[in-house]
């Protein structure tokens, strides 16, 4: 491993579908990255048990043991500095970041959304997608700001979307691009290419 390669963790509320892509990416040699370590909020979360089976550490903090998401977050704060984490990585992370991961974090948070922002964001993008009447949707990584979905874009994937599409067809489809984008984006984030002004971010040549 290069001791120049980022120093990633991931939060997962899920199955951990792309967790397990971004680690598929690192042992393939396609990103130069370490995933340090995964946090849930849910002790139930699938992403835990393929951490697990992965051999990455893996914590599930529970935030009904806190008497807010400031407390909450801090605690997260203190696991992910003990790591010397570079990067956050929301993989289907289920809960809104706060001030006290931004403020720790800035431009250090990453999520990926399934759906071209800035339309249909929040939950069941895929299912407004179809039940707008679309023709085409597709997925998107971006910095995390303090809003639903609506921080900086950083690269989106056009994915069409079929007359006679279910929200599951659709779903399944912009998935697998998930999978291949997030990876492409750490990586030109792990070779120094991104940067952002304002609300544009840049990759460099």
């Amino acid at each position: 491993m290069e001791p120049c390669c980022l120093r990633l963790a991931v939060l997962a509320s899920g199955r951990g579908s792309n967790f397990l892509a971004i680690l598929e990416a690192i042992q393939q040699g396609r990103l130069n990255a370490q995933i340090k370590v995964l946090i849930s909020d849910k002790s139930d979360a699938l992403a835990l048990q393929k951490a697990e089976e992965a051999g990455i550490p893996h914590i599930f903090i529970d935030p009904r043991l806190f008497p807010d998401r400031q407390s909450y977050e801090s605690e997260i704060v203190k696991e992910l500095k003990s790591r010397d984490i570079d990067l956050v990585v929301l993989a289907g992370y289920m809960r809104l970041v706060g001030k006290v991961l931004l403020q720790s974090y800035p431009h250090q948070i990453l999520n990926i959304h399934p759906a071209l922002l800035p339309s249909f964001t929040g939950l069941h993008a895929q299912r407004q997608a179809v039940d707008y009447g679309v023709k085409f949707s597709g997925c998107t990584v971006h910095f995390v700001d303090d809003g639903m979905d609506t921080g900086p874009i950083i690269d989106q994937v056009v994915v069409p979307v079929l007359p006679d599409d279910t929200e599951d067809d659709l779903a399944e489809r912009i998935l697998e691009q998930e999978h291949k984008l997030y990876a492409r984006v750490l990586q030109w984030i792990a070779e120094g290419r991104v940067y952002i002004e304002g609300r544009k971010v840049y990759i460099a040549k």
